[in-house]
């Protein structure tokens, strides 16, 4: 009699394909721990020990970053019976709790590139073979030099200009402002975005004046960038076509201007333009021109042209070296190439020389336009703002004021630095996409050389 076949055994699930239970493994116990991956399964001691103390350090730390985050939540209570050194400091609880969190940033770094040395270390198999302490260390230490290296910096960076940013930002969501909430005799409050209310649409007053403010800064960098490069141009052009042999002289005398340091020329013609004791007035009323006093400086119209008509002398000579340096760099078999064609000197120009040098030119052209667009010393030391219009007395924002100047005015001289941070971040919101847009044009971060 024939016995039953025997049922053989199921076969036992196949492994889904791409998964390493190892890899899940390490990547299970990295995040769990730092450093326990490479202390027990890759055979990473010493690396495995430098993350481990790092955590266990910063574990020890954490009781004084929960303090410190719990005082930026709350930014201290008021506490009008206590004396007033002994009160809660909100600015100093918004600053200790801002480098908290950059703390806890440097920590969340640090942790990450552990997983990842941990993955990277289980994809080279260093668990599968003994290696001597010796190879350990040289291998640590040759893969953590780039990291070590750019950590300085890196830490620097962030302390000395990430936590200042953001600690100023912060400041526009609080009601930091004189004369009720200035510590340490006074507690500041978070109010969330009123500040941004008012300034943009909630107070007709204070909206009215960034409207203004806004539009003549984009004015003012547009004509200060416009009016430099074609005066730059066309006095390049100039010395670029003469035939004199003393064309290096000229070139000496038009780079004076730049040579001086600005806030000296500005200052120089602010007493000029003066209007009851400056030369210029008092020249053009003992030649007859005029008969009275032409107000330069505290007429609105008049002192935003006056603006931009010293700022084309202080700028015209950096784009006038530009251009004439690009210039100078264009083939001259291309010239002669238009001339053989029948193209005049102005068609020259126009259609072979401008192209070519707005091409090399444009991106410091557009930073140009940053940097006008924030020209603190431009308008402060030439008309401190002024003149004074409808509004300035409440506001502080003067006829020829631009944003940064107009944070300046409402910090110093209103100490509103609630409504001051608010400003600052809508020209950070202008700025760093300009700031962006050029860098990625550059060929650094493409990795063109």
């Amino acid at each position: 009699m024939t016995s039953p076949p025997r049922a053989e055994a199921a076969p036992a699930p196949a492994e889904p394909a791409g998964r390493d239970p190892g890899r899940a493994r390490v990547r299970m116990l990295a995040l769990s721990f730092m450093g326990l991956a490479h202390l027990t399964v890759l055979r990473q001691r010493y690396k495995g020990a430098a993350f481990a103390a790092v955590e266990i350090a910063f574990l020890a730390f954490v009781p004084h970053l929960l303090t410190r985050l719990g005082g930026l939540v709350t930014l201290g209570e008021p506490e009008p019976s206590v004396p007033v050194k002994f009160r809660d400091n909100s600015l100093f609880m918004l600053v200790d709790g801002v480098l908290a969190l950059a703390v806890v940033a440097a920590f969340a770094a640090v942790y990450w590139i552990s997983v990842r040395s941990a993955l990277a270390d289980h994809r080279l198999g260093t668990h599968t073979r003994s290696t001597p302490a010796r190879t350990q260390l040289a291998t640590m230490a040759t893969r953590a030099f780039p990291v070590a290296g750019l950590a300085p910096t890196v830490l620097l960076i962030l302390f000395f200009v990430v936590v200042p940013l953001v600690f100023s930002a912060l400041v526009a969501f609080t009601n930091y402002s004189s004369p009720q909430h200035l510590p340490p005799g006074n507690t500041v409050d978070w109010v969330g975005l009123d500040n941004f209310g008012d300034m943009l649409g909630g107070d007709q007053m204070w909206t009215g004046a960034l409207g203004r403010v806004f539009v003549w800064t984009v004015v003012w960098a547009v004509l200060a960038v416009a009016t430099c490069y074609a005066g730059g141009m066309i006095l390049a052009v100039v010395l670029h076509e003469s035939k004199i042999r003393v064309k290096p002289l000229f070139q000496a005398i038009f780079i004076l201007p730049y040579a001086v340091p600005a806030v000296v020329s500005l200052l120089v013609w602010r007493n000029m333009l003066n209007g009851a004791f400056g030369s210029v007035n008092k020249t053009l009323m003992e030649l007859g021109i005029i008969d009275q006093a032409i107000p330069w400086l505290t007429a609105p119209l008049l002192a935003r042209f006056t603006v931009i008509l010293v700022n084309l002398w202080c700028g015209f000579p950096y784009f006038m070296l530009l251009t004439l340096s690009a210039m100078t760099a264009i083939p001259q078999d291309v010239k002669e190439a238009a001339a053989l064609d029948g193209a005049s000197g102005l068609q020259r120009f126009r259609y072979v020389v401008l192209p070519l040098v707005l091409y090399q030119t444009a991106p410091l052209i557009i930073m140009s336009f940053a940097f006008n667009f924030n020209n603190f010393g431009a308008i402060y030391f030439l008309t401190n703002g002024d003149p004074t219009v409808a509004d300035t007395t409440v506001t502080g924002a003067g006829a020829t004021d631009i944003l940064v100047s107009w944070l300046y005015q409402i910090t110093i001289g209103l100490m509103k630095y609630n409504y001051g941070s608010v400003v600052a971040v809508l020209i950070f919101l202008v700025l760093a996409p300009i700031a962006i847009m050029q860098f990625r044009r550059t060929k650094s971060f493409k990795g063109d050389f």
